[in-house]
């Protein structure tokens, strides 16, 4: 797969929050998520991706209050600070087939840099 479809930018992924719909999942470490995070997002470690991702529909809710994305899903999206590990969090995902899940590349850098606007 080209890497371009693994990724996704700061205007479509601000479209997609607008919707509601979606589920952004930020992988940087507690410390980094208590400094600031983008709203709506959970938190996930990038090095508990593929045992929270592989937990079953009914855990995975109780565990992070929203619902677990189906492998197809197209609004499956990982981001950390600047892109190198949302994009290992992709591929995590990729992985247990979720084949639709992309990385936020720009991270929450670019996303306080442009004020969440």
């Amino acid at each position: 797969m080209a890497s371009f479809d693994k990724e996704i930018s700061y205007s479509n992924l601000k479209d997609l929050l607008a919707k509601g719909s979606g589920l952004l999942v930020d992988v940087r470490t507690k410390d980094e998520v208590d400094r600031g995070h983008i709203p709506g997002s959970i938190h996930i470690p990038v090095e508990n991706v593929e045992s929270d991702m592989s937990l079953d529909a009914a855990e995975f809710q109780s565990k992070f209050g929203v619902v677990k994305p189906s492998l197809d899903s197209s609004e499956l999206v990982f981001h950390c600070q600047m892109g190198k590990r949302g994009a290992l969090a992709t591929e995590k995902a990729r992985n247990l087939g979720f084949k639709n899940a992309r990385n936020y590349a720009g991270g929450y850098k670019e996303w306080s840099e442009k004020g969440g606007k």
